[in-house]
């Protein structure tokens, strides 16, 4: 009999198809490997799928959490750790059996019952509450991560704030499937990525609002904004969902919002190649954040009306950044570079400014011009978001255009962002891949514009 049960206890613990059991489990790592954020995601596993529930009352900015994760071992894992900030975990399971845990600062270390085979498929179950407080000031943006409002919550997390409301592996190279169930008082509309599952269910004097998105999303992209908005749903020209929503004190930007980022959306489908997502808009929130965040379909303004430019610029990063996306923050003016050059884009299209004009009114920048002195190449984590990644980045993608000509050029970018999609990419992989079109080699012009500290010629 006992060796009929051993045998039985390792049935129970092998993989699919085996059974093999970890012979060297080892813990996954605390931090994914990003030199410059040494402390962001976290190593051993790679997340396919988050299920997230989540009942917040802005009354008394509780929020009560279930966040289910299906994920991957990458090694023989005897434990692994989730990032998470300032909540109190309540319990975790792994494949529904309770797992050991210890949370400390933004580390929350489970161990499960038995450990995880390399490449084997596992769901971890976390149960937690707290009031959710904001990150602050990573490369001085101020606040971000989950902001409490009025009448709800503005969330904007960008580059590490998800963790300050759910568990996750709070990195741009580990992108995953997301469902949401938000529960809130009645009233209260709950927009989050993708589409909504459903109709909204009240009882109780509280509305569950499920939404899905169900393309790769890093996890900074991820959104639970909610307050009372008015809303216009409907489609682009083009055939794309299109959902604008608005805070009551920017009811008069409402229409705007709707059509501008129709024509936004259907227009770079023209230049970069066909929308990645199965819905685009906008949404705009009375809370000062001052600044935009790009969250994958739904772009959120914080606390002002936004203009053409900057709509065409969130919008850009439909594409890079949230199709295409970093696989290093050193690596981030793949993105700002990107949309700052389709803000040029646009008002050459609109017959505003040539990008030509643009780009010669920003080199003729004095030499001592701090710009100058940062490399775009590589965004550092006390300054990441300088002026340099976002103005030099797109001042980079203007000289190869001059370089190799128009028709090279945008059909290395509709190739870039086809090659790529709902993909992690890399500098060297854009270098790459425009030499290939060009037949030219390139690196010299590149690393003038994205890695010298002065201005190129």
């Amino acid at each position: 009999m006992a060796v009929v049960a051993a045998l039985i206890s390792v049935l129970a613990c092998a993989p699919a198809g085996g059974l093999a059991v970890p012979a060297e489990a080892r813990p996954g790592a605390a931090g994914i490997g990003d030199a410059d954020f040494p402390t962001d995601g976290n190593g051993g596993y790679d997340v396919a799928h988050y299920d997230l529930a989540v009942d917040y009352t802005p009354a008394t900015r509780r929020l009560d959490g279930v966040t289910t994760i299906q994920a991957a071992a990458t090694h023989d894992l005897s434990s692994f750790n989730l990032d998470l900030a300032g909540l109190d975990v309540g319990g975790v399971t792994v494949d529904g059996s309770p797992a050991k845990f210890a949370h400390k600062g933004d580390e929350l270390t489970v161990t499960p019952s038995e450990a995880i085979p390399d490449t084997s498929r596992f769901t971890v179950k976390v149960t937690y509450s707290g009031v959710p407080a904001p990150a602050k000031d990573r490369a001085n943006l101020g606040s971000y991560g989950f902001m409490a409002t009025s009448d709800g919550a503005f969330v904007a997390s960008e580059p590490d704030g998800s963790k300050t409301w759910f568990p996750n592996n709070d990195h741009p190279s580990d992108k995953a499937t997301f469902d949401f169930t938000i529960t809130v008082p009645a009233g209260v509309t709950a927009l989050a990525n993708g589409e909504q599952v459903g109709q909204p269910k009240t009882a109780g004097g509280r509305t569950t609002f499920r939404w899905r998105e169900s393309h790769p999303m890093a996890t900074y992209l991820a959104t639970a904004t909610l307050g009372r908005f008015e809303l216009r749903q409907g489609r682009t020209p083009g055939g794309v969902v299109n959902l604008a929503a608005v805070d009551p004190a920017f009811k008069g930007s409402l229409d705007k919002l709707y059509r501008t980022s129709a024509e936004v959306t259907d227009y770079w489908s023209t230049v970069f190649g066909p929308y990645p997502f199965s819905s685009t808009g906008g949404v705009i929130d009375d809370y000062t954040a001052g600044y935009a965040l790009e969250n994958q379909t739904k772009p959120l303004y914080g606390g002002f009306d936004p203009d053409a430019t900057i709509i065409a610029h969130e919008l850009a990063h439909q594409w890079f950044g949230d199709s295409l996306t970093i696989n290093r923050w050193k690596d981030l003016w793949l993105n700002e570079g990107f949309a700052t050059y389709a803000e040029w884009l646009w008002s050459e299209h609109k017959g505003t400014r040539t990008t030509d004009a643009i780009f010669n009114d920003y080199h003729g920048r004095p030499a001592t011009d701090p710009m100058w002195t940062y490399p775009p190449g590589q965004a550092r984590p006390h300054d990441l978001f300088n002026q340099s990644v976002y103005v030099r980045g797109a001042m980079t993608l203007h000289a190869l255009r001059e370089a190799v000509g128009d028709e090279t050029f945008f059909l290395l970018i509709r190739t870039w962002a086809a090659e790529h999609r709902y993909g992690n990419v890399t500098t060297e992989q854009f270098i790459d891949l425009a030499q290939r079109l060009s037949g030219r080699d390139l690196r010299p012009l590149f690393d003038a514009w994205l890695f010298q500290p002065r201005r190129p010629a």
